[in-house]
């Protein structure tokens, strides 16, 4: 299908030169065709469209990446789907996603990772990039034959919420990754010291009678991913950085010259501690939230580009393990179709341009993954995410389409929305018009 999109806001990183993509802000038009764009600004000679969009209301931006959305398939289809949870990415404007290794079982045999990649082929919805298991059932124990499983299709490797104890294995780990030039995925938590804990290890935990996850748990897993990398010349990218502690010791890892880059969850940009409240299970979520110090650097890491890019963290849970007391209640949240409007928010309260905001959703995360996306340029796919950055929405039940409905933000008003998701030229969703 031939199409023109007409007068709408191009946000973010666009390729005109063909050599190097620069953030962008301006009305324009796109055109095309075959599945890919053909043309940016001016009509191509003879050009004839199928379709005509007038977006001049609208902002369009490259179809979002997410580096970490719990898909809950196999295993766990009664907390989610495949079909609804990559639906709820397409509401939310992302059209590549990365899976972590943990669901029943683990990502650690080639078989397992062709079948969750073919049906999601099938789905002809967003490009799923599984990660591999790190380890034999994530168990810490065995690393994987991570050279057959990045054959399947994996695009790196990790272990999701499962912390390693031995040492050793991660380094035998980070020795066979640095052999194939693969990436090894580590959210920074030392099992000993979070072990129970359940929110941040402070003042809010202690008067609520909370058991803590204290900063520490991150820095000392930070200094021994470190040393080991510096041992092996391993590549890692940190997951869900949480505390200016860690910031720290990430920044002088990058002057050491160590191959890491790093992400933020989306939530952590906003909440803290304290917004627990009266034990709000809803609040629950790995890592912790912590001080509002720790926020505002997680702020300022992201701004300055020490942390690379923002994710959803999306982790659906349902109804059984989520409304319980807060310390039995399930870590996680629904986040694919937050993710836009969140950062939207960030961006405002940060007085951050929105083009530079879009590029931690698309062109910094795409290159974290090492894939082809999230730049706009003729010749490249046509996945592109157009949203309304005026419209207000109440988050709620009608209005997620993930299976998993629990949130921090349930109840609460946000600003901007996606309304339409083309994923190679195919437009996948079309909300134009329509505020819901």
């Amino acid at each position: 299908m031939r199409i023109s999109l007409k007068g709408g806001r191009l946000l973010g990183p666009v390729m005109l030169d063909g050599v190097s993509a620069m953030l962008h802000d301006a009305r324009t038009d796109l055109y095309i065709a075959d599945g890919k764009i053909l043309a940016i600004g001016d009509k191509p000679l003879g050009f004839s469209s199928d379709l005509n969009l007038d977006l001049s209301q609208y902002c369009i931006a490259p179809g979002l990446v997410d580096l970490a959305a719990r898909l809950r398939e196999p295993g766990f289809e009664y907390k989610a789907t495949l079909e609804s949870e990559m639906q709820a990415a397409l509401e939310g404007g992302i059209t590549s996603l990365s899976c972590p290794p943990d669901p029943d079982p683990p990502l650690d045999e080639p078989g397992l990772v062709e079948m969750l990649k073919h049906r999601a082929r099938g789905l002809q919805a967003a490009s799923l990039y599984p990660l591999g298991a790190m380890t034999v059932g994530l168990k810490g124990e065995v690393i994987t034959e991570m050279a057959e499983l990045a054959e399947a299709g994996c695009i790196g490797f990790g272990h999701a919420g499962a912390m390693f104890t031995d040492t050793q294995v991660l380094l035998r780990a980070m020795q066979y990754a640095k052999s194939f030039g693969y990436t090894l995925w580590i959210q920074p938590c030392d099992y000993f010291l979070s072990r129970g804990g359940v929110a941040h290890s402070g003042a809010v935990a202690g008067r609520l009678g909370l058991s803590g996850v204290p900063v520490m748990a991150e820095t000392v897993a930070l200094h021994t991913i470190f040393e080991l990398m510096a041992a092996t010349g391993a590549r890692v990218h940190l997951c869900r950085m949480s505390s200016a502690a860690g910031l720290e010791l990430l920044k002088q890892a990058r002057k050491d010259g160590l191959a890491v880059s790093a992400d933020v969850a989306v939530h952590h940009l906003h909440l803290i501690d304290i917004d627990i409240g009266y034990f709000d299970p809803n609040m629950r979520v790995d890592p912790p939230f912590r001080t509002q110090r720790d926020r505002d650097a997680l702020r300022a890491a992201l701004h300055s580009g020490v942390i690379d890019a923002i994710c959803s963290d999306h982790t659906p849970v349902d109804d059984d393990e989520k409304q319980l007391p807060f310390a039995e209640a399930a870590a996680g949240s629904s986040g694919l179709e937050l993710l836009l409007p969140l950062t939207l928010k960030w961006a405002s309260e940060s007085r951050l341009d929105l083009a530079h905001a879009i590029d931690r959703l698309t062109r910094q995360p795409a290159a974290v993954l090492g894939i082809d996306a999230g730049v706009i340029a003729p010749g490249a796919a046509a996945d592109l995410c157009v949203f309304d950055p005026e419209d207000r929405w109440l988050v709620n039940a009608s209005s997620l389409h993930s299976q998993g409905k629990h949130t921090p933000y349930w109840g609460r008003e946000l600003v901007g929305r996606n309304r339409l998701t083309m994923v190679a030229g195919r437009i996948v969703l079309n909300h134009l018009g329509t505020r819901q």
